[in-house]
């Protein structure tokens, strides 16, 4: 997508002087891992915010800090981990930046918590006639609101304020459940387990019907840590990992061979280690060797409990009739979203995260096109949701469905943003 022109502001009065001056459309990026152009707009600016990358306070006593948005979850553990202190909601890894998992309202493994609005106390936001506003729950809500999960709708966050939280030690305890029983394990077992901090469960290929879930408690304080780093160190080498990704993908049997020998051999050994440090994460073991043919993709589906069953089952054979290269299907838990004004969590939700590999020739990308939206038909037949940050592939109906509260966004953009000065690929396409 070929843009006009590319700014990189350093302060919120050069954000407003770009915006204010700016003739056209402007979009807004932070760490460019979106997948359908949310980040940019043709023919249009481009705000590259990653320069706007700084602390601007911390307060221990009070566990909130302030953060500009270009700066990166890894840098702000930086921060906070000499004061025994961890991002209370991020994603499960740490290279994206503040201001776009707000923006995307991104969620994490975080047992109860759900998006990472719920952890958000205020916003600076520059909006489309330049002025620059401080928005909060009781402070201009409603702009609040449509910031939280907006993709830059209403105008561009330069700063955000968080709660924080202790950083503990926490231990991994691994369980196969079925999954005809597994919801009622989540909140048997996990949900109602006030030590429960981290929790996923993993779906894999062939068959996706054995949910192997992986829980993280808070460990006591004497069991001796089997991993003595605090945070994921910087620039180390993952190429293990992409080799072994590269082996299950293309290898004949490599989908077993991840089942029966490679996750067992991952998750058999004991690990108890800091927070921080399984919150350190770091994206590049998910990248591939090279994107000459191929690349990882993913895609998000939020379903009520009651869906969850027949969601699944539907899911795991849609996958097999099309042939899809899964990896990895995560499932994740979030309760209703009570603050942002297009929620991808209208009421409790179990979430299923595709991790899949896609060739990259034009044939390839419509083929994966059109399986999508059999499975977001799926995932509206059961009340349920897709997640909006990935590839364009929704019909503007099928968008319509999934988020009628699109409608309300749309009048409350007229009301401030009146020409139309924020847009990207996905609100073009959409709103």
């Amino acid at each position: 997508m070929a843009v006009s022109r590319i700014e990189v502001p350093g302060s919120a009065a050069e954000v407003a002087s770009a915006v204010a001056s700016w003739q056209g459309q402007v979009a807004v990026g932070g760490g460019r891992y979106s997948m359908g152009g949310q980040i940019g707009v043709k023919g249009g600016l481009h705000l590259d915010m990653r320069r706007l990358n700084q602390l601007v306070w911390i307060r221990p006593e009070a566990r909130t800090v302030r953060v500009q948005v270009g700066m990166r979850w890894r840098d702000l553990q930086d921060v906070l981990d000499p004061l025994g202190l961890a991002v209370k909601i991020m994603q499960s890894y740490s290279k994206f930046t503040v201001g776009g998992s707000v923006s995307v309202n991104c969620h994490g493994r975080y047992v109860g918590l759900g998006p990472i609005g719920h952890s958000v106390r205020s916003l600076q936001l520059v909006t489309a006639d330049g002025s620059v506003l401080e928005v909060g729950p009781k402070q201009r809500p409603e702009l609040f609101a449509a910031a939280i999960g907006g993709y830059g709708a209403v105008g561009v966050i330069t700063e955000v304020e968080l709660d924080v939280v202790p950083n503990v030690r926490i231990e991994r305890r691994v369980r196969q459940v079925s999954l005809e029983g597994y919801a009622d394990f989540f909140r048997q077992s996990v949900l109602a387990d006030s030590t429960a901090v981290l929790h996923n469960a993993d779906l894999l290929p062939p068959d996706f019907d054995a949910p192997v879930s992986v829980t993280w408690h808070r460990a006591d304080d004497g069991k001796p840590l089997t991993e003595k780093s605090r945070l994921v160190p910087r620039g180390a080498s993952y190429a293990l990992e992409q080799n072994a990704i590269f082996v299950m993908t293309e290898v004949p049997g490599g989908t077993r061979l991840r089942e029966k020998v490679v996750h067992p051999m991952l998750m058999r050994p004991p690990a108890v280690k800091w927070l921080n440090h399984e919150a350190s994460l770091d994206a590049a073991e998910l990248e591939p060797r090279t994107r000459a043919m191929s690349t990882y993709v993913l895609q998000e589906y939020f379903i009520p409990d009651l869906g969850f069953i027949p969601f699944a089952r539907a899911m795991a054979a849609l996958l097999r009739r099309r042939d899809v290269e899964v990896l990895n299907i995560s499932i994740r838990h979030s309760p209703a979203d009570r603050v942002s004004a297009l929620p991808w969590a209208r009421q409790e939700v179990f979430s299923f995260v595709l991790y899949y590999k896609q060739r990259t020739w034009r044939s390839a990308q419509e083929r994966v096109g059109r399986w999508t939206r059999e499975l977001i038909d799926l995932a509206l037949e059961q009340g349920g949701r897709y997640y909006l940050p990935y590839q364009l592939h929704a019909t503007a109906s099928q968008f319509i469905r999934a988020y009628p509260e699109a409608e309300h966004l749309r009048r409350l953009k007229g009301a401030v943003d009146p020409q139309g000065k924020f847009s990207n690929e996905l609100w073009r396409r959409y709103l």
